[in-house]
């Protein structure tokens, strides 16, 4: 068994503006054969990774996950969905597990796909809103309207998910302050259980990249972005949302997973934060079984084709050394609000956080960037506006 499971469905409807995730358009004739194959990878992985024990005291409090991202994992049929769950039992103890799927409004959701995914045993889902504002969906190549995304939530919301997470960008092309505090407004009556905003990222080799460096679109500056951040952080706290980590929100309701980490935060994504041990399958997926970190084959038929032959479809691997791993975990873990226990960080890495970094945190301390709070490491508000000046210490 493993606590944590990633499973990368790579199909969609239609690839977006600014996606340089790795994900496939028009190829819905390879579902069934992709699905095949994923449920045979899972099984590989099951036959072979013994049990793994979590890292530390905090990582042994989340909960078991899976988390069917993509792309877009629910353009499986139910049936499908239904069997790699059943094939990833063999690998999570499915019984009190996280189980997210990401979703797109104004795709094959409605109320009986709905119902059928929560009786599954899916009890999280992610839906990838972006924006409010139809003009931009449009112009990032999103398939629904707002409308339509409205629906989906209150679809969801019915069909009794009752941990939900909306995604959003800002940033956007277009768009100002004034725009993005109305978002936030309206979303914020909604009674969502999580939100992650993410500024965005210009890829390289996206067609919104190509717009803008050829002068059709412009976004925010810098400073603008940055006022955006500093609304959604004023607006959803004002809301009682509680910002857990750089990206994400979370509305207290149940107790706490960690202290200051209500228990509704997303459980998967903790497992990175506090570098635990993870596996995943599926074209493209990223796994880490330290010292191990591996990727699996990026084309769906090259993966296709691996995994039919009998063999792991891995394209790259790479064993860290206990330099990274201390790194990392303080990438990682800094991202929190909480930052980065310091028990914690003694149990992952094998030696006291003053041991592997004493320097980098008196000078970090001194220069207002961090503090130390009750045995851990966190970003002070000015430190998190500076997080890079700050993470180049640790690496």
């Amino acid at each position: 068994m493993t606590p944590h499971l990633y499973l990368h469905i790579p199909f969609c409807h239609r690839r977006c503006a600014y996606c340089d995730f790795n994900t496939y358009a028009n190829m819905d004739a390879r579902i069934e054969a992709y699905v095949q194959a994923l449920c045979a990878e899972l099984g590989m992985l099951a036959r072979q990774f013994a049990p793994a024990p979590p890292p530390s005291a905090e990582a042994a409090a989340l909960r078991p996950t899976i988390f069917f991202g993509g792309g877009t994992p629910t353009m499986l049929s139910l049936g499908q969905m239904e069997r790699v769950l059943n094939a990833a039992a063999a690998l999570v103890p499915l019984a009190d597990a996280e189980i997210t799927s990401e979703a797109n409004p104004g795709t094959v959701l409605g109320r009986d796909y709905l119902h059928g995914l929560r009786a599954l045993g899916f009890n999280r889902l992610s839906l990838g809103v972006q924006s409010l504002h139809d003009p931009t969906l449009r112009l990032l190549g999103r398939i629904h309207t707002a409308d339509e995304a409205r629906q989906s939530y209150a679809e969801a919301r019915a069909a009794g998910f009752d941990n939900l997470n909306l995604d959003f960008i800002f940033g956007l092309p277009g768009q100002d302050e004034a725009q993005w505090a109305a978002t936030l407004a309206t979303i914020a009556t909604w009674e969502v259980t999580h939100f992650s905003l993410y500024a965005l990222i210009l890829e390289e080799g996206t067609p919104l990249y190509a717009q803008l460096t050829a002068g059709r679109v412009s976004v925010p500056d810098d400073d603008a972005t940055g006022a955006m951040y500093e609304t959604a952080m004023e607006a959803l706290g004002a809301a009682g949302y509680v910002q857990y980590e750089i990206s994400n929100w979370v509305r207290p309701d149940g107790g706490e997973v960690l202290p200051g980490i209500p228990q509704q935060a997303c459980h998967h994504n903790l497992a990175y934060w506090l570098n635990s041990d993870y596996l995943a399958a599926g074209a493209g997926a990223h796994g880490h079984r330290y010292p191990r970190r591996y990727s699996d084959l990026l084309g769906i038929d090259d993966y296709i084709k691996a995994v039919g032959a009998g063999r792991l479809p891995v394209a790259e691997e790479h064993t860290l050394t206990p330099h990274d791993l201390r790194a990392e975990t303080m990438l990682m873990g800094m991202r929190l609000n909480i930052g980065v226990s310091e028990a914690h960080f003694a149990a992952r890495c094998g030696m006291s956080l003053d041991t592997a970094y004493s320097e980098a945190l008196g000078e970090l301390v001194g220069l207002g960037l961090i503090e130390r709070v009750a045995g851990r490491v966190r970003f002070t508000p000015r430190g998190r506006m500076l997080g890079n000046r700050v993470f180049e210490r640790f690496v």
